[in-house]
């Protein structure tokens, strides 16, 4: 190889790593960064939840006792948001139209349910950061599932 060609490789060579250790620096910070919202998003909707949601749905998202069996009212009890429950089954968009909404607006026909809606009461980024603490709390197997209808819609 010829002098003149080992110099242009090994310039190449030398810019080429410092391109991939740019990029790299980048995305971890991106990664590093990321991370950090979404502890700063997670503990937002932690707050959140214990301030607008944990009266009924519980301060461990355990939901209030015999939830599948309507009160006298004929309406159900607040529903578990751990595991346990039912909401891990149903995609994002279903998720935040019922916050923001209410469970009687999406379900319609004259369900009637004590789950208001949170339009007037919570921003959009809240009720994301509320669904965020909540999702953050399931095993990954529910968090996986959700995750695939969420994503599949």
């Amino acid at each position: 190889m010829s002098k003149f060609l080992w110099k242009k490789v090994a310039s190449g060579l030398v810019v080429g790593g410092l391109i991939l250790g740019v990029f790299a620096s980048w995305r971890y910070a991106v990664t590093e960064a990321t991370a950090r919202s979404s502890v700063d998003v997670i503990s937002q909707g932690r707050q959140i939840y214990a301030d607008q949601c944990a009266a009924c749905h519980g301060a461990d998202l355990e939901g209030q006792p015999d939830w599948r069996t309507p009160l006298p009212t004929g309406r159900l009890p607040a529903p578990p948001h751990d595991a346990s429950g039912h909401t891990w089954h149903h995609p994002d968009d279903v998720l935040f139209r019922i916050v923001k909404e209410s469970t009687a607006a999406i379900v319609g026909g004259g369900y009637a349910s004590d789950m208001p809606g949170f339009a007037d009461v919570l921003s959009d980024a809240e009720i994301r950061a509320v669904l965020d603490y909540i999702k953050s709390t399931w095993p990954e197997r529910e968090r996986s599932y959700q995750s695939e209808i969420s994503r599949s819609r």
